[in-house]
């Protein structure tokens, strides 16, 4: 009985023992450290794409009198860090009143692009003379009845340049003011611009001024697309 005890006992510590002897291969084998020596540019298999980046140099709206000199500041594109090559497109005539759109674009080796904006407004001799300010309620397309939406209210800063609150005529947004110009005759234009009251990109399509009223399809986010009748 004793015997058969102890060596029962015996194959119990020999039992143990290789169980140790094995978890402890097993946790040198898994502390082994893989290998992240990988070939520049690349994880594992997998190749590191690199994106471009655009941004415009100076201030991204720019106001000139007929005739002013314009020299462009450019832009700074870079790639993984370093300076890379751009395209510009789009010109400007200083001599020409007009709204002047300039895109600065980069692209990396597998196509990936990135581009940035600079607005240019020349603004005509010929407006100096005009002042749209003044408070235009909101009508339906044919200006009969009563307004059916807020007002817009314009106020001249200088030749040409005005600050609209409420260019799209909606409730909630009489404070919100976007820069709108009068850059040749009666032709007006909300151009491109950062507007921190919409939160985003504001500008306008189809605009038209014929005194007492205005119109035009503001492009703003949350707004839509159509056009919007003002008179005074």
């Amino acid at each position: 009985m004793v015997g058969s005890l102890i060596l029962k006992k015996n194959k119990m510590k020999i039992g143990f023992s290789s169980l140790v002897i094995l978890l402890f291969t097993g946790l040198i084998f898994s502390c082994k450290k893989d290998n992240f020596n990988y070939p520049k540019d690349t994880v594992g298999s997998s190749k590191i794409i690199y994106f471009p980046s655009v941004e415009t140099k100076g201030d991204r709206t720019i106001y000139l009198s007929q005739g002013d000199s314009y020299g462009d500041s450019g832009a700074v594109a870079k790639l993984n860090g370093a300076d890379v090559t751009y395209t510009t497109t789009g010109t400007v005539d200083p001599n020409t009143p007009g709204i002047y759109n300039i895109t600065y674009s980069a692209v990396n080796p597998e196509g990936y692009s990135a581009s940035d904006w600079r607005t240019v407004v020349v603004i005509g001799s010929d407006v100096a003379g005009n002042d749209f300010s003044g408070s235009y309620a909101r009508y339906t397309p044919d200006f009969s009845g009563s307004p059916n939406g807020e007002s817009a209210v314009w106020t001249k800063v200088a030749s040409g340049i005005y600050t609209v609150a409420n260019p799209g005529g909606a409730a909630g947004f009489e404070t919100a003011t976007v820069t709108a110009v009068n850059y040749t005759g009666n032709k007006i234009a909300i151009p491109m611009q950062y507007a921190p009251d919409f939160g985003g990109l504001v500008s306008t399509t189809s605009a038209t001024y014929s005194s007492p009223s205005f119109t035009w399809a503001l492009s703003a986010p949350g707004f839509g697309t159509q056009v919007r009748y003002f008179m005074k």
